[in-house]
């Protein structure tokens, strides 16, 4: 943001904070999701957006204060999705192993599907070192995202009765940094990537519970 620029402040009214305006608010990013993870924070308006969707500027505009509330949305909405079909694996695994196993290869599923959303992720986490007015939201995902890993970990560690010896913090770092570089592999066309990240969590998950059968 250059010097002297204003974010504008949140407008109160019209609806906003209720269910249908929020609900709204929803499909719009949906819709625009696209558009933003193919071609990142940098390079997108809410008037190009508009340019690559059926809503005009003036919709996006009314119910997005800005290209950051806009963008914040999307990678909420996308993340809260991620979370929760991590949680269908724990729910289903009955062994460590299996656990282990299943959530390495969806990890590296939604890597490669899901590439530009996550690349999107990231741009916007990098962001946030730059500008105040991510901050509040990546922090939140980011939050959700270690609860994620940390319930994933400890249902391992009770299937398999091993103790972690890492807390919440260390073994999200861990694994997100596995998954951001296989990314970048992924990214710059490696064909191995995929393969690296299941390989990498499974190593890396069997060091810190080395009583899980691999």
């Amino acid at each position: 943001m250059a010097a002297g620029d204003e974010r504008p402040a949140r407008r109160e009214g019209r609806g906003r904070g209720s269910g249908k305006f929020e609900q709204r608010r929803t499909e719009l990013a949906d819709a625009a999701l696209k558009t933003l993870s193919e071609l990142g924070y940098a390079r997108t308006s809410l008037r190009e957006i508009a340019q690559n969707s059926e809503f005009s500027h003036g919709v996006l505009h009314y119910y997005f204060i800005d290209k950051v509330d806009l963008i914040t949305q999307c990678v909420r909405q996308y993340k809260n999705r991620c979370m929760c079909r991590y949680d269908d694996i724990v729910a289903a695994a009955t062994t460590g192993s299996q656990l282990r196993h299943d959530f390495a290869l969806a990890m590296a599923e939604s890597m490669v599907q899901d590439a530009d959303l996550h690349r999107l992720w990231y741009d916007l986490r990098s962001q946030s070192m730059f500008d105040d007015a991510f901050r509040a939201d990546v922090s939140a995902i980011d939050t959700g995202l270690q609860d994620m890993t940390w319930r994933v970990a400890t249902r391992i560690g009770e299937l398999a009765s091993v103790p972690l010896p890492f807390g919440a913090e260390v073994i999200y770092g861990l694994l997100d940094g596995l998954f951001q570089q296989a990314l970048l592999r992924h990214c710059g066309g490696d064909a191995t990537a995929s393969d690296y990240l299941i390989g990498a969590i499974d190593e890396v998950m069997a060091r810190f519970m080395p009583l899980a059968p691999v």
